[in-house]
């Protein structure tokens, strides 16, 4: 590959920054243009970095909580310090206006805080025993070397979901981030090391999932996995890390549902977030909206209005509200759910196009689509883009029949000035998530997030205590009374 005087990025491994002979691109999605160049790491690379973690595994468990706890909120710091710096990086790789990209980054340094205060309050119990000469503790232990995979949609803050928690407990990572956003991957990871965690405690290897990822998912010295991402690479790595620990966070295609008593302006105010912030591209998206016919025009027409207001353009200019998507793999699927949506009979009330003018071909218009039906791909599939589907129900049984007709569980906007309603709802839709009088993307780091059993979304729950315990071991210890 003919290289240019572009950046060429390097892994991190026990301690260094690592070339690699093979390199793939970066690119800026709002511009087509190569702006890095990257690893195309091997298998043997990711060997050596799961070998580092290993080796770093024990010293770095063995070290005082109050330490582990301290270097969190060194990390924390130093992202605090590097905040625009990364946030541009994050913005122009990934596509997101530079404002959420901020945002995004000052969220990932509260959530390695987050860590620093839980990780002191992780402690065990003591259970009564049947046998009066025993005495029984529980304690929770890192589990060991942690295989970590992140998506591109959050580049820092998803990631610091699984690093903070798993550097706070005395796990070893070994992190492979999406290869289009892994210069966002680099800058957090500097941060990280500037902070002084020890060599080996993380481990940043570049490169495709199918390659790198699927070496730290399968080897034998991982001792658990953590990913976000799609449902199908999900499935994939149940099979293939079968028997370890997992933490999987995956798609969602949450319905948003509006009754007829609801506050119409909130609802659209809380769905148009849901589908245009990140340019949809958020696993708790309004995926759907599903609303009662009675209110359905005039809903209808106050999403078009705020579609109508988005900015779309490129991420670092100001007053931008909405970038590119970030991908061409993500920017077909999207053509592809609104152009199947028409040609069965929907109506796009606006947007709808690709929008290369502006840059690039992975702009595509805020768009608002009437007349969904249930079997279109709009409907059924995550389409994880600025698109609001709009179907229509009569009554109660119809709207939680369409709620329920999905493989897809993760979270769930419900609209209703009904509060029994509300909560026969929340209580009956299986998903991890219902938010009641608030968008489906509502969410806070401390709170659990996950799939409902049963669908799509994932297995286990992110968030605060819940990851903390996920990526840590319950040990039973008893004693026995000598004399007794």
């Amino acid at each position: 590959m003919e290289q240019t005087k572009l950046d060429i990025l390097r892994n991190f491994i026990d301690g260094t920054w690592e070339a690699e002979p093979d390199l793939m691109p970066a690119i800026n999605p709002a511009t087509g243009e190569k702006i890095a160049w990257l690893p195309k790491s091997s298998r043997e690379t990711a060997r050596r970095a799961i070998a580092a973690a290993k080796q770093a595994r024990k010293g770095w468990a063995s070290r005082p909580v109050w330490d582990r706890a301290a270097m969190c909120v060194a990390i924390a710091d130093k992202i605090d310090g590097k905040r625009e710096q990364i946030a541009r990086v994050l913005s122009t790789e990934q596509g997101k206006p530079l404002p959420q990209a901020i945002g995004e980054v000052a969220k990932a340094a509260d959530g390695f805080r987050l860590a620093a205060e839980l990780v002191k309050q992780l402690g065990g119990e003591t259970p009564p025993a049947e046998d009066p000469s025993k005495l029984v503790i529980t304690i929770r232990q890192a589990r060991g070397v942690y295989a970590v995979i992140t998506p591109w949609n959050y580049p820092v803050n998803i990631p610091t979901e699984y690093l903070a928690p798993g550097i706070a407990t005395g796990n070893a990572i070994v992190w492979v981030p999406a290869p289009t956003t892994s210069m966002a991957a680099v800058e957090l990871m500097r941060a990280i090391e500037e902070a002084g965690l020890p060599k080996g405690v993380v481990n940043l290897v570049l490169g495709e999932g199918a390659t790198v990822g699927d070496e730290i998912v399968v080897h034998p010295d991982t001792n658990g996995i953590g990913f976000t991402g799609s449902a199908a690479t999900g499935r994939r790595i149940a099979e293939r890390g079968a028997g370890k620990p997992m933490l999987l966070e995956l798609g969602g295609n949450g319905p948003v549902l509006v009754f007829e008593d609801a506050d119409l302006d909130k609802a659209a105010d809380a769905a148009a977030v849901g589908a245009f912030s990140n340019a949809g591209q958020i696993c708790a998206a309004t995926g759907r909206v599903l609303a009662h016919r009675a209110i359905a025009e005039p809903l209808a027409r106050k999403l078009v209005e705020r579609a109508e207001r988005e900015i779309l353009g490129d991420p670092l200019h100001q007053g931008t509200t909405m970038g590119p998507l970030n991908n061409p793999k993500v920017a077909a699927k999207v053509r592809e759910h609104v152009d199947d949506a028409v040609a069965n009979g929907a109506t796009v009330l606006t947007g709808g196009k690709p929008r290369p003018d502006l840059g690039s071909d992975l702009f595509f218009e805020p768009t608002v689509v009437t007349g969904v039906t249930r079997d279109m791909r709009i409907n059924r599939e995550e389409t994880f883009g600025p698109v609001i589907p709009i179907l229509s129900f009569d009554d109660d049984e119809a709207a939680l029949d369409l709620a329920l007709d999905s493989e897809y569980g993760l979270s769930v906007g419900v609209f209703t000035q009904n509060m029994d309603r509300a909560l026969r709802f929340g209580e009956a839709i299986p998903a991890g998530i219902v938010n009641i009088n608030a968008s489906s993307t509502y969410w806070e780091i401390h709170l659990p997030f996950g799939g409902g059993s049963g669908t799509k979304s994932g297995i286990g729950r992110l968030g605060g205590r819940l990851t903390l315990e996920a990526m840590t071991e319950l040990k039973m210890i008893t004693i026995t009374r000598t004399g007794a």
